[in-house]
């Protein structure tokens, strides 16, 4: 007789928060625990129900699909921003991209700090880790240039669960460099103080690159005796882990980013370190994944059609020319297309917009002026419906189960494949 399973649990399916990039799947929405998971789910409870828009007055949702398509239709150059939502919702983005020959950006604050990020990676590569390699493995944490737990509440409850308990190894040292008052609440921190705070920060990678590299350089450099005890205590360590968060490097992250990809070239000749750069929030790092898989190309490019007439989209990537807040400010595009389904966020102006989210865009404010506005409404992830989104170390994708127990919109990639098809229909008409 054949052994049988043991029986499958009749409980709820784990469930992922979406809020933030560490999507944390250890906790019920009613016991998070986390701040800002708490405030998205008391603003998603207190949600009313969406209602379609075109121009500012409610209609059907099948009138609105049709004005949409046909703007979108009409338009010389279309951008596709906001990317504010799960895998099947970036796959159904990317096609539609490729139809309308578009444009296609984050845009968001979550988004250009992924950009910057991937100029200094096309640059210069990278050595990043993962939030399990730093948990079983680091023995010094050191957090640079900003508070890394502002975006992930959780952050240091993740990387420090277990150790110290028996059996596992002891806490690491956790230095940050930066402001007292940015100091990662529950790491017992020591602290490098910067006075500036990340203005300072590329000074402190010269110098640590300096006392890393030969004594013939560290003997000519002038470094401080608390930048020499960090590097020192950084040579000495099996396992250096050093996080970031982009957003709060400045307008020029490539930059600081690209000196900390030197300082981890310098450490991994004596000893193992890696980054872990805390951003890709809001959907940002799924949808830069996403449209690579399909395309080849990172976000930040332009899709048309292949000389040879054979329908194919061909991406053309720069990431500079085609950024979002650019080509807005410039007047390149006539018609943006925006997804913000996971946080609630403004809408930049445009010509034409057609935008894709829940409720509390227009509850919130964020549309702004709705003149030449379809608001197309769209559920939430992870607590509408289903789906997949990337966490922040990048290497894990995170199934989403949805929580809300209500009657719900459509998922964003539903309400994207209905205007795909609207589109195609009168483009063959």
């Amino acid at each position: 007789m054949l052994p049988t399973s043991p029986p499958v649990s009749a409980g709820p399916p784990p469930w992922t928060c979406p809020f933030c990039p560490l999507l944390c799947d250890d906790r019920r929405p009613e016991a998070t625990g986390c701040p800002k998971a708490q405030s998205a789910l008391a603003g998603l409870q207190a949600m009313p129900a969406a209602q379609a828009r075109v121009d500012g007055r409610e209609v059907a949702l099948d009138e609105a699909l049709a004005v949409a398509a046909a703007r979108l239709e009409a338009a010389g150059q279309a951008l596709l921003g906001g990317w504010g939502c799960d895998v099947d919702g970036a796959r159904a983005l990317v096609r539609l991209a490729q139809r309308l020959g578009a444009v296609v950006d984050v845009g968001t604050a979550a988004g250009e700090p992924l950009a910057q990020g991937l100029r200094a990676l096309q640059d210069r590569g990278s050595f990043t880790t993962t939030l399990a390699e730093i948990r079983e493995r680091a023995d010094l944490i050191v957090s640079l240039g900003s508070a890394v737990t502002a975006s992930a509440p959780r952050l240091v409850e993740r990387l420090l669960a277990g150790r110290g308990e028996a059996g596992r190894a002891p806490r690491p040292a956790w230095i940050h460099v930066g402001r007292d008052a940015e100091r990662p609440a529950g790491a017992e921190a020591e602290l490098l103080a910067l006075p500036g705070g990340a203005d300072d920060l590329p000074d402190l990678l010269v110098q640590l690159h300096l006392e890393l590299g030969d004594k013939a350089e560290a003997a000519r450099a002038a470094t401080p005796p608390d930048v020499r005890a960090l590097a020192a205590r950084m040579r000495a360590a099996r396992y250096v882990a050093l996080l970031w968060e982009p957003s709060k490097l400045g307008a020029q992250a490539a930059l600081p980013i690209e000196r900390l990809t030197h300082l981890l070239m310098r450490l991994n000749r004596v000893t193992r370190a890696a980054a872990l750069p805390v951003s890709g929030g809001d959907g940002a790092m799924t949808a830069q994944y996403v449209h690579a898989w399909m395309t080849g190309q990172p976000l930040r490019s332009r899709h048309a059609l292949a000389p040879d007439g054979g329908g194919r989209a061909v991406p053309e990537h720069d990431g500079r020319r085609f950024g979002a807040a650019r080509l807005l400010a410039d007047g390149a595009v006539d018609a943006l297309l925006w997804v913000a389904c996971l946080a609630p966020q403004d809408v930049p102006a445009a010509p034409v917009r057609v935008v894709i989210g829940p409720a509390a865009l227009v509850t919130g404010g964020h549309l702004g002026d709705e003149a030449g506005t379809v608001f197309l409404p769209a559920g939430v992830p992870g607590w509408d419906h289903g789906g997949h989104l990337f966490r922040v170390d990048g290497s894990v994708l995170m199934p989403l189960h949805a929580a809300g127990g209500r009657a719900a919109p459509p998922a964003a990639a539903q309400v994207l494949a209905l205007l795909e098809r609207l589109g195609a229909g009168r483009a063959a008409a």
